[in-house]
């Protein structure tokens, strides 16, 4: 008989075979949970009495099944205390694993993310007791697929405040991720055709494909993206800081851009990924201020706050909002609400600007020793963001430089894996400054440092 154990302080299923006597099936279902590693070393057990009442046995074939197993040494039992499955290897593995990998590197100085150790837990804590005593009950229950109304309300506020955005709480879309709000527009455009900036994210490319829409280049120079872009039905740009060379978009190219929307009723997605962060004037507005009706402006706290949050928006034009919402309501339903109210309340109460502030001027700092630290090199996209390109010198490969950092314990990107197609493109190295605490960058940059001597 399969026995639902449910009630005792861990949840087993277990299967007590009819054709074997009581005690010794209850021995042989605890066997085969924990050789398998269903009751995993140091759980609790439920008391013989407890065990007995529920499974319908008597107690002291439960007491005599523990006590065999205690002798066999699958269990322990201290006096006083409760029986638990004993530290001892599992004798079968249920499923297959890959070997595991060599382990992090010493130094991490790939782009793509903030220094996470400076989360503001404190503050985000408060945040959560303040946001979770307020709401009404009902902010518990299933949501609305366009997010939490307090959000999109003050975050409105925030990006017409902040980055120039033209937004009001009912054309914002609260979605998981970055990566879903250009999931969700790709599908939307399934079918038709995105062009989308080369080099850039590989897997930004990977996102559009899957969701059925083709993907054409757009070529990227020292003014930023080239339009117009011949036979695409929308473009993906990064106007305020590009990913990965990190030039800013020139004024004379953002109003081609808009043209190019407006004249063929066409869509530009913005991807704002990092543009509160530009260390050598007040940031760059967002393209979306200048044609809201045109563009969709995409935000993220991944690198704000942190990535683990999974929380961005999009501020759509209103031809986009209800197939967007019948969408995301299919994906999802909703994104999960208690970050969503924790957000709120640490952007309503200024914390939210207070952490980009304070992290402006860490990462100016950090970027300024960077710049110190590697004196004569070619590097690009310094004024802003969290990572910036260095271009490697004639007969340099990325290939050799990458293998001499691994054999050092840094990790580094290279400019390689970012264009759409491969071909004698420009060598160079993608290095963030985000990623290491405080205690290792200096270490870190050290290693990098005589790692490029040798070259």
């Amino acid at each position: 008989m399969a026995i639902d154990w449910a009630n005792f302080g861990v949840d087993l299923h277990l299967e007590l075979a009819a054709s074997a006597g009581r005690r010794t099936a209850l021995e042989e279902a605890l066997r085969e949970a924990i050789r398998s590693g269903r009751l995993a070393p140091e759980t609790r057990l439920p008391a013989t009495r407890t065990l007995a009442a529920e499974l319908g046995l008597a107690r002291g074939t439960v007491s005599a099944a523990y006590d065999q197993l205690i002798a066999e040494g699958y269990l322990t039992a201290r006096q006083g205390s409760f029986t638990t499955v004993a530290s001892l290897a599992a004798t079968t593995s249920p499923v297959s694993v890959e070997p595991a990998s060599t382990g992090t590197p010493r130094y991490d100085l790939r782009p793509g993310s903030p220094d996470v150790s400076t989360f503001p837990v404190a503050a985000w804590i408060r945040a959560v007791r303040r946001a979770l005593s307020r709401a009404p009950s009902a902010a518990f229950d299933y949501g609305d697929p366009r997010g939490s109304l307090a959000l999109r309300t003050v975050l409105a506020e925030y990006l017409g405040r902040a980055r120039g955005v033209l937004a009001s709480p009912d054309r914002i879309v609260v979605t998981s991720g970055y990566v879903q709000a250009l999931s969700l527009l790709a599908t939307v455009y399934k079918g038709r055709t995105f062009g989308l900036e080369d080099p850039g994210l590989d897997f930004h490319r990977e996102v559009v494909r899957a969701a059925g829409t083709a993907v054409v280049p757009v070529s990227v120079d020292s003014l930023g993206a080239r339009l117009p872009i011949p036979g695409a039905d929308a473009v993906v740009l990064t106007p305020a800081h590009q990913y990965p060379m990190g030039v800013t978009l020139h004024p004379e190219r953002r109003r081609t851009a808009v043209e190019w929307a407006r004249s063929g009723d066409r869509l530009i997605i913005e991807d704002d990924y990092d543009g509160e962060f530009r260390y050598d004037r007040q940031p760059v507005g967002a393209l979306q201020g200048t044609a809201p009706d045109h563009v969709v402006y995409i935000g993220t706290a991944a690198k704000t706050l942190s990535p683990a949050l999974r929380l961005a928006w999009m501020v759509l034009p209103a031809y986009l909002v209800e197939p967007v919402v019948r969408l995301k309501r299919l994906t999802d339903l909703h994104t999960e609400i208690v970050g969503q109210l924790a957000l709120a309340d640490l952007i309503s109460e200024h914390a939210y600007d207070r952490h980009i502030r304070a992290g402006r001027l860490r990462y100016r700092r950090r970027r300024d020793e960077l710049v110190a630290r590697l004196p004569g090199a070619d590097l690009g996209g310094i004024a802003a963001g969290l990572h910036v390109v260095l271009r490697l010198p004639a007969g340099v490969t990325e290939r050799e430089v990458l293998a001499a950092a691994a054999a050092r314990g840094l990790a580094i990107g290279a400019l390689g894996t970012h264009w759409h197609s491969p071909g004698a493109h420009p060598q160079g190295l993608v290095l963030g400054y985000g990623t290491p605490r405080d205690g290792v960058y200096s270490a870190a940059l050290d290693t990098l440092a005589r790692l490029l001597r040798g070259f």
